[in-house]
């Protein structure tokens, strides 16, 4: 077998679907195993060390977010010596197939998840739903979904109008409703903004003694690519396969969001929204003074203007 951090390296930018999908099941067999699961599903897994990763990520996804168009824990196997089950769809499926949940129950009927000493479930809005769904799996697992769906049952959650072409698909059969399938999970954390409304109330529903739901305000609805922006969501992913995710840890690396300008944007969006001239002037003031941020400057420049003019009082200067 080759070194798998060599290996690992291949890029795979560039081609069309077909021809990625066949260049990663070679990748895949070559380090663990690569299976269809259908037309729309297959899975990758990377054999490695003793904690595994379990992530739900989409073909268009994965082709956007990774520079190399690789599968999310590819980075995690290369970095910490972490095993990889990837779980791939063409497009949003919420993992809704028969084949999946037979892959998953092969999986448990093999002893699969017992082979680790720890498993982690990752996945980001609809991937972030199976990755709860299928975390029952694995119990005792560790789930980190971000802006995750509880369901698309109608019944249940008739008042998100987002996909509605999902209706007629069951949630309510095998691997169903996310939020009780994290029953058997050691701890889950549900990472959201509360400004965006349907998101808010999706993350109500997972309201459970072993779920954090972590407040995210201003990430708005690409929380995941501002995570990766800020390059923090390894960090993440990392500290829950350590143990060492907690809602302190995680307020410290959520500093680095002070200098994300697409969060700093969505700050200045709301206070803009808002009407908070004072607020705004602290905002740009500190922005200002410590980046390159010509919106930033010129904004300033307007507010002192409106203070001159009498429309409010400006903050001292420290």
């Amino acid at each position: 077998m080759q070194d798998s951090a060599y290996t690992l390296e291949t890029d795979l930018s560039g081609l069309k679907p077909a021809e990625w999908k066949t260049r990663l099941a070679a990748l895949s067999e070559e380090l663990g195993l690569f299976q269809p699961l259908g037309m729309r599903h297959c899975a990758s897994f990377i054999d490695e060390g003793n904690t595994l990763l379990v992530t739900f990520e989409t073909i268009q996804g994965i082709q956007n977010l990774s520079d190399l168009a690789q599968p999310l824990g590819f980075d995690l196997v290369r970095n910490l010596g972490w095993s990889h089950l990837c779980l791939i769809s063409d497009g949003d499926t919420w993992f809704r197939d028969d084949q999946v949940y037979a892959f998953f129950d092969q999986l448990v009927d093999d002893g699969f998840f017992e082979e680790f000493d720890k498993v982690v479930f990752y996945g980001a809005g609809p991937c972030g739903y199976a990755a709860c769904a299928y975390s029952v799996a694995a119990p005792g697992a560790t789930v980190v979904a971000i802006q995750p769906q509880a369901t698309l049952d109608p019944r249940m959650t008739e008042w998100d109008e987002r996909f509605v072409e999902m209706r007629r698909t069951s949630f309510t059969d095998r691997y169903g409703y996310a939020p009780d399938m994290l029953d058997a999970a050691d701890h889950a954390f549900i990472l959201y903004d509360p400004y965006e409304r349907l998101d808010a109330m999706h993350a109500a529903l997972f309201a459970r003694s072993n779920v954090t739901r972590r407040r995210l305000p201003n990430f708005g609805d690409a929380v995941q690519t501002r995570l990766i922006e800020m390059e923090i969501l390894y960090q993440v992913i990392s500290m829950v396969g350590s143990d060492k995710l907690s809602n302190e840890a995680l307020t410290r690396l959520l500093r680095a969001r002070r200098n994300n300008p697409a969060y700093l944007r969505n700050v200045m969006a709301l206070l803009d929204k808002t009407d908070r001239p004072y607020l705004m002037t602290l905002l740009c003031r500190n922005v200002a003074a410590r980046l390159r941020a010509p919106r930033f400057r010129q904004r300033l420049q307007n507010l002192r203007q409106r203070a001159a003019d009498g429309d409010f009082t400006l903050p001292p200067e420290a």
